[in-house]
């Protein structure tokens, strides 16, 4: 007996939706509606005879089924990329030192990366991580060949290749008292962040007081879901123990944050744009990120 074929595009709503654990979040990965999303799942299970997932009104888990196929889906996707790559494009190789910005899509980042490796074996990736500043700093001295850098608002350098909503972000459970001086979890200054909290809170003319300055992302995160105070970040890094804040309606709206890419023009520029196209391609329509024009 001849056996029915598994569509690519339900298995890709259906990664996405196991990989993001929610139904809501898997359609903003594949760019449709949840209802759409809702209907592909279905589609897959009537095709399957089993159950992939395991709904209930708080949760949503892989069936064992489901668990074997997402295995198996995620090698015939990533299968049926580098099929379609190495058909429509020159196969792409050596090594690039690239730089990424802490900012960048912290909890997606790693998958996304070792997910290229496989689809375009020949890149070998030197990877830094760091603040923007520091990799700015490296590519200028020739120390890396490329970098995806948060925006220096002082200079027009690279070209947008995401936009992210800044917002306000405080432990889950915290209550705030807007009467009193804001309590600040901040980097060290010179930073972008840092300068777009004050410039609000004296906008505003909110009382502020520093509490804690941290010298990485992670510490900031850490800090303000220990409930040490509030600070200012991309909404990417509201994570288990944070939430975005609503602040007062006299506060001011905080900006985008912009990231770029630098080396294009470089003598690894062959190796970046692969990686470029494939990290907006694979994060359209993911999360709070937005893919710039």
């Amino acid at each position: 007996m001849r056996h029915p074929d598994l569509e690519l595009d339900l298995l890709r709503a259906f990664v996405a939706v196991a990989e993001a654990a929610s139904f809501t979040a898997g359609a903003e990965v594949v760019g449709r509606s949840q209802s759409a999303v809702s209907q592909k799942i279905l589609r897959l299970e009537e095709i399957l005879g089993r159950r992939v997932f395991t709904r209930t009104s708080r949760s949503l888990q892989l069936t064992p089924e489901g668990e074997r196929l997402l295995v198996a889906a995620r090698q015939m996707l990533e299968f049926n990329d580098r099929l379609v790559r190495d058909l429509r494009e020159p196969a792409a190789r050596g090594a690039l030192r690239l730089g990424i910005t802490e900012d960048f899509i912290p909890g997606q980042l790693p998958k996304l990366l070792a997910r290229f490796a496989r689809v375009y074996p020949g890149v070998h990736l030197n990877l830094t991580t760091a603040l923007s500043c520091d990799l700015l700093s490296a590519f200028d001295a020739g120390q890396l060949d490329a970098i995806i850098a948060k925006k220096d608002g002082t200079a027009q350098r690279g070209r947008v290749i995401w936009r992210e909503p800044l917002v306000w972000m405080a432990a889950a459970d915290a209550v705030i008292d807007f009467s009193t001086a804001a309590r600040l979890v901040m980097l060290p200054a010179p930073c972008t962040y840092r300068a777009v909290m004050l410039e609000a809170l004296d906008a505003a003319r909110q009382d502020w007081v520093g509490v804690c300055t941290a010298s990485s992302l992670m510490g900031i995160q850490a800090a303000v879901a220990g409930g040490l105070g509030l600070s200012v970040l991309g909404r990417s890094f509201v994570q288990p123990g944070l939430r975005e804040l609503e602040t007062p309606d006299h506060w001011p709206a905080l900006p985008m944050t912009e990231i770029v890419v630098m080396g294009e023009d470089s003598r690894a520029a062959d190796l970046v744009r692969p990686l470029v196209t494939f990290l907006t391609e694979n994060l359209a329509g993911r999360g709070p990120l937005t893919r710039a024009a």
